[in-house]
């Protein structure tokens, strides 16, 4: 790839990018970028939300550059305060430690564990004196820290805020001096800790870090940021029968979201959304465990959905579907077979926009759509009518 096709692929995907050319005058240097990713193990797993920038992180690796990962070790003692509405309940140093050996080991399951430098930030702060500390606060100022939007709005509700909170943005931002990053990956809501980041090198003298910010993913309800606290979660250390499950009983909407944010392409909007669904959850669950694993969880599944789909199910003869006519068309012959006349607009109107319909077990909203039924496939008619192809 030229230097412009590098940018593009580096920058898709992402939310922003602190600078554009600010990362291509980097790259320009024709050496190996220290790449940055800070984690807190506040919990022992990490889930599919902590893996949007593990994965841009992948792709620099893959382009030749220097991961490093950092493992807060120390600020996980403190505890991010982005996005809370209360202070954190402090960890002790050993759960902090405990959760960090997983961490990492779920980690290296889509980082080349070769090719990162894993840093822990109790190697600088554990030798810090508290001369050291004071020197390093003086570098900020309380109206600078106010300015972040979670501690503002905590002020302005009357909700405290402790002072050890407000040193997060700083000892993250020393973090990026202490390992000379060139590049911080991180969430959106990331963006005002990361930009200390760049203040705090600019006054060592350093080249500020470029700041790539990735979206954040929302947690299956498709509402709230993917989070375990609200079990809308996939957790990547999830048994691949579960994980599968988890994949196919997402809404269509959030479906292209995950297409998009961790495989890093857009869904065929031409492919059946059914298909295109069951090859999310292969891909992902083979990600994390092993295609082998994954086919068997797909199998698992398709079985455990046609148990429960078919009960009740009336038998209708192939023979009464129509070659190339549409699911509008389909669903009216098979109401007709089973004795009840409705018209194809009542069909598109009330029953297939509106998700009624489902086949093997999976919402169609597309009337126009021409499916391909075969012997054993379950079409759900209403909540009392459903048919099975023989």
């Amino acid at each position: 790839m030229d230097l412009q096709e590098t940018l593009d692929k580096l920058i898709a995907g992402t939310d922003t990018c602190i600078s554009r050319k600010d990362l291509e005058e980097k790259l320009k240097l024709g050496r190996p970028l220290r790449v940055k990713l800070g984690v807190d193990p506040t919990a022992p797993d990490i889930h599919f939300g902590h893996t949007v920038a593990m994965q841009k992180l992948r792709q620099f690796q893959d382009l030749g550059h220097q991961a490093v990962l950092i493992i807060g070790d120390f600020t996980a003692m403190i505890g991010d305060p982005t996005g809370k509405s209360s202070t954190r309940p402090p960890l002790t140093r050993e759960e902090v430690l405990a959760n960090a050996e997983t961490y990492k080991e779920q980690a290296f399951k889509i980082l080349d564990r070769e090719k990162t430098e894993v840093v822990y930030n109790g190697t600088w702060f554990n030798e810090m004196t508290y001369a050291e500390v004071l020197k390093l606060n003086t570098r900020a100022t309380m109206q600078q820290m106010l300015q972040r939007e979670d501690f503002k709005t905590r002020v302005e509700n009357g909700q405290e805020v402790r002072l050890h909170e407000l040193q997060y943005p700083i000892m993250q931002g020393w973090d990026s001096v202490m390992v000379r990053a060139d590049v911080e990956l991180g969430g959106t809501d990331q963006r005002f800790n990361n930009l200390v980041g760049r203040d705090l090198q600019k006054q060592e003298g350093m080249e500020q870090q470029v700041v790539m910010l990735v979206p954040i993913l929302e947690g299956l309800d498709g509402v709230k940021k993917m989070s375990k606290s609200l079990n809308n979660y996939i957790g990547v250390s999830d048994a691949p029968n579960e994980m599968f499950d988890k994949i196919m009983h997402i809404s269509d909407t959030l479906m292209d979201r995950y297409y998009l944010l961790l495989l890093g392409e857009e869904r065929d909007a031409n492919e059946d959304p059914r298909i295109s669904k069951k090859n999310l959850a292969l891909r992902l669950t083979a990600r994390f465990h092993s295609m082998e694993e994954a086919e068997a969880a797909q199998k698992v599944s398709a079985e455990k959905t046609s148990g429960n789909i078919s009960a009740g199910a009336k038998e209708v003869s192939l023979s009464v579907l129509s070659d190339g006519a549409n699911l509008a068309q389909q669903v009216q012959a098979v109401f007709a077979e089973l004795g009840q006349e409705k018209s194809l607009g009542t069909i598109r109107k009330q029953l297939i926009l509106p998700g009624a319909i489902q086949y093997n077990g999976e919402k169609v909203i597309d009337p126009n759509m021409v499916p391909e039924f075969k012997e054993g496939d379950i079409l759900r008619l209403s909540k009392k009518l459903t048919a099975k192809f023989v």
